[in-house]
């Protein structure tokens, strides 16, 4: 387990942070809920909860990676465990964000709020299987999940603040990105 010894810095850096920008998710939604026109429950639980998911699921794989585990093997099953997990959560949002009413997504929001978290949750259950084989392979493709979805929420973060300051300036829901 020392050939993760070299990713220390890296995991330090994409886990800290996840776990400021949560932080500062929670700050946000502080912020804007005393807004005349809140949002619907729907809609902040197809566009507002995962982006903290996704902020923790960055946090989650980072400091897994920095357990100091006896074997690949708990590593590789509590990896397997969270990328099924998201891709579990990843059709719920789906579900969630077709079903809301309170806005209509375009393409764009399809890509951050649906493939491209599917996609990192999916490299992450991948990865997980090949970390006892590949491990060179498997290294990266953890560290890009864990980047992924650390600039996944991040995307998702910044696009719901735009929304909500361009929405409450113009005195209407259009989003923009």
């Amino acid at each position: 387990m020392t050939r993760f010894t070299d990713w220390e810095n890296f995991y330090v850096i994409v886990g800290s942070s996840g776990g400021a920008l949560i932080g500062l998710q929670f700050v946000v939604i502080t912020l804007i809920a005393d807004r005349r026109d809140r949002g619907t429950a729907g809609a902040l639980s197809a566009f507002g909860t995962p982006t903290v998911v996704h902020l923790a699921g960055a946090l989650l794989v980072s400091a897994l990676m920095r357990v100091p585990w006896p074997s690949f093997v708990p590593l590789s099953v509590a990896l397997g465990v969270g990328g099924l997990g998201g891709l579990v959560y990843s059709a719920i949002v789906i579900r969630r964000a077709r079903r809301q009413t309170a806005y209509e997504p375009v393409w764009e929001d399809w890509l951050w709020y649906a493939v491209l978290p599917f996609a990192t949750y999916a490299a992450l259950t991948t990865a997980a299987v090949l970390l006892r084989t590949s491990l060179q392979i498997a290294s990266f493709v953890i560290a890009a999940a864990a980047l992924g979805l650390l600039l996944i929420g991040i995307h998702n973060a910044w696009d719901t603040v735009t929304y909500v300051v361009v929405s409450e300036s113009h005195g209407n829901e259009t989003k923009t990105d």
